[in-house]
């Protein structure tokens, strides 16, 4: 695939039942909620900048026993492809899912509401990972600086407050963490936490290992954990998306995998802004049983 391209327009999202979308995917969004999902598919499902494609990558290499050799076959978006996205001169990921052969692994980000009912007609496994909301902010901000089907984000301070309010992308995410969280009590979801899979990637990777009732020795497990460090996966082309063309995200701006920690917020909130933050979480968070850590 190319890295150059002419400019994708940043335009403004559209709102599909309440929640905004980037526009392209919004425009295929009848294909999306008519996707046809297979009793063994398996959904990864995150808000966006959770971690998403560090636990496919993790999946991946469960469902081919360590083999990183296989996990090479090609780019992630290929091997894991990404339910709702829709951009200019790339294929859609309903048309990259339809040519998939069983056992296929989908990702996506859509709010557990607006998921397509086949999912759960068919009983799928899904396993979703939160982020705590600080730094999923700050990662957004900066991925919606450098992947251009999004609108401008303005300064952080103008994007903050967007994020707050839920007029980005995927919409608020306290909505979506939460709505996931109730779902997990009757459905087959294995809510993980990215600072839990940061602290003890190897802890957390057993989990994934018997929610998928799969057995591997330590030392694959090992060889795994290694292979999905963020300093391994950022030098990883078929992991760090570096083979999409500049004009969809540009990796000159900022790279798709750019800090990978627990705690960077702490680098870009003012005081004043993590005050209003606070007190916005306490009100949007107050009832729910989730808890979160803001660093490790």
């Amino acid at each position: 695939m190319e890295n150059e391209g002419t400019a994708t327009i940043r335009v403004p999202l559209k709102i599909i039942q309440g929640v905004p979308f980037i526009k392209y995917f919004a425009d295929h969004w009848a294909e999306v909620e008519s996707f046809q999902a297979r009793p063994d598919d398996l959904l990864i499902c995150t808000y966006a900048k959770a971690g998403t494609t560090w636990v496919s990558e993790i999946v991946d290499l469960i469902l081919n026993e360590g083999d990183i050799e296989k996990t090479k076959r090609e780019p992630i978006y290929i091997r894991v492809p990404f339910l709702e996205f829709a951009a200019p001169g790339l294929p859609t990921g309903t048309e990259l899912l339809a040519k998939a052969p069983s056992p296929r692994f989908v990702k996506t980000h859509l709010p557990v509401q607006l998921l397509p009912t086949t999912f759960w007609e068919n009983n799928c496994k899904i396993i979703y990972v939160a982020r705590n909301a600080k730094d999923v902010a700050v990662s957004y901000y900066f991925f919606y600086q450098m992947a251009k089907v999004h609108p401008d984000p303005g300064t952080w301070a103008e994007f903050l407050e967007k994020y707050m309010a839920g007029e980005v992308s995927y919409g608020s995410w306290y909505d979506h963490v939460k709505g996931w969280w109730e779902k997990r009590k009757d459905k087959r979801i294995l809510y993980l936490f990215f600072e839990d899979i940061k602290e003890d990637p190897k802890r957390e990777i057993q989990k994934i290992l018997q929610f998928l009732e799969k057995n591997l020795e330590d030392e694959v497990l090992d060889k795994i954990v290694h292979h999905t460090s963020f300093k391994e996966m950022k030098q990883n082309f078929a992991a760090n998306y570096s083979t999409i063309p500049r004009n969809i995200m540009d990796q000159k701006v900022s790279p798709f995998m750019r800090k990978g920690i627990a705690g960077d917020w702490k680098n870009h909130f003012t005081v004043a802004q993590n005050e209003r933050f606070e007190e916005d979480y306490e009100r949007n968070m107050a009832g729910s049983s989730l808890q979160f850590r803001t660093e490790l």
